[in-house]
């Protein structure tokens, strides 16, 4: 999951690089209006992917070790069934 959060943090990084010298904010009409809301939704998303980052739920070793034991007990009982 982390790897496709930096994936798309790299991607919206690189489409803001070249995006930026290329869109006027202070041009009047529609122009203006697509440039700003590109890089408002721009910011969006690298906000929410930042936040998808720090706010990633750590796995505990111990549940993990506990799932892992659980499934071969249900192994073992199918086996003598």
């Amino acid at each position: 999951m982390k790897n496709r959060l930096l994936l798309c943090l790299l991607i919206c990084g690189v489409l803001l690089y070249y995006a930026i010298p290329r869109l006027t904010i202070s041009a009047a009409g529609p122009e203006g209006i697509f440039a700003l809301s590109w890089i408002v939704f721009a910011l969006i998303v690298i906000g929410g992917n930042l936040v998808g980052l720090m706010y990633s739920p750590k796995k505990n070793r111990k549940q993990v070790n506990r799932v892992g034991k659980m499934s071969q007990n249900r192994r073992r009982l199918r086996q003598y069934q």
